[in-house]
């Protein structure tokens, strides 16, 4: 089943045309990796999908299903507001600040979502952090407040966080870019074990190490649109345009 599918995505911001016509699938369990070069519109386009930006024009389909069409800056159709709201709580999301609650420990960071949104009582959403605390490898901070975690630690609670909403899509954009090269790996090695264990996925990012050995399909943007999708073997060892190889040789 396609989890996400998104026809001629456009967004403009004043004269600026920041995405123009892009069309991608990513299909249930599928870890995509989206790639290219900044103010390619990356993370316009993976805040597009959860309406953190409204786009100008374009479809977007979550588990099949027509959840947002829009020509011209207006609405021409989109599902009912309560299957609109579900839908976007299936959706997680991780940024690369981590925007944790500074005044709340870990524990109640993780825990603060399920409790606010889906209503479980704070034993029950206590003891679903708990899990997913321990799951990105950091039990022994479960009283600890932000200020006192590093960057790599910060981003794992963020990523828990996001998990404890239960969502069936996790949004990655650039989530190791605001940290010090020795925490990157940390971050990643969380995302593959999810890749492991079968979360669909979409990420943005520029380690390309991780989308050459985990990614399902790897698409690569610029000036706004979708030049290349393929594996990562195709698009790592044969590019076909010349802006995807000036790109790749200039960071791999």
């Amino acid at each position: 089943m396609s989890m996400i599918r998104t026809e001629n995505l456009c967004k403009s911001f004043g004269e600026l045309d920041v995405l123009k016509n892009v069309s991608i699938e990513v299909d249930s369990g599928e870890v995509v990796v989206i790639i290219g070069p900044s103010g390619a519109g990356k993370s316009t386009f993976l805040r597009s999908l959860n309406t953190l930006e409204e786009i100008t024009s374009g479809k977007i389909f979550i588990e099949d299903r027509l959840f947002i069409h829009r020509e011209d800056n207006k609405t021409l159709d989109k599902m009912d507001n309560a299957a609109f709201k579900a839908l976007l709580l299936e959706m997680g999301m991780v940024f690369q600040r981590f925007n944790l609650f500074p005044n709340k420990t870990v524990l109640g960071n993780v825990a603060l979502a399920p409790m606010q949104v889906r209503k479980k009582s704070r034993e029950e959403a206590e003891s679903i952090a708990k899990k997913l605390i321990a799951r990105v490898g950091l039990s022994d901070k479960l009283d600890v407040y932000p200020s006192k975690l590093s960057g790599g630690q910060q981003q794992r609670v963020a990523i828990a966080r996001a998990l404890a909403m239960e969502p069936k899509i996790m949004l990655f954009d650039e989530p190791t870019s605001a940290l010090d090269p020795e925490l990157v790996g940390e971050v990643l090695n969380v995302m593959k074990d999810l890749a492991r264990e079968g979360m669909t996925m979409l990420v943005v990012t520029h380690e390309m190490g991780f989308a050459r050995e985990v990614a399902d399909k790897v698409i690569f943007m610029a000036d706004g649109q979708v030049l290349e999708t393929g594996t990562p073997e195709e698009l790592f060892s044969a590019p076909k345009t010349d802006k995807a190889r000036q790109f790749l040789a200039s960071i791999l």
